[in-house]
């Protein structure tokens, strides 16, 4: 008995954890589905961004010409 309830306590902890694991997602529907339109609604503005930025590059450089 030199372990003494040491299995117990480590196979308590380990149920605990498995049970916050499995407990997953709190959100509901409604909440789900506005945190992908947020998400989507970010995405779009960066993309929209990324391609101002490459167009203004393009625009700006100078045209014309083979380089060699």
């Amino acid at each position: 008995m030199a372990r003494g309830n040491q299995r117990d306590l480590a196979r308590a902890k380990n149920q605990a954890k498995e049970a916050a694991k499995k407990k997953g997602n709190d959100m509901n529907g409604y909440q789900m589905q506005a945190a992908r339109e947020n998400a989507a609604d970010i995405m779009r503005r960066k993309q929209a961004e990324s391609e101002a930025k490459k167009a203004a590059a393009k625009g700006s450089d100078g045209g014309g010409g083979s380089k060699k």
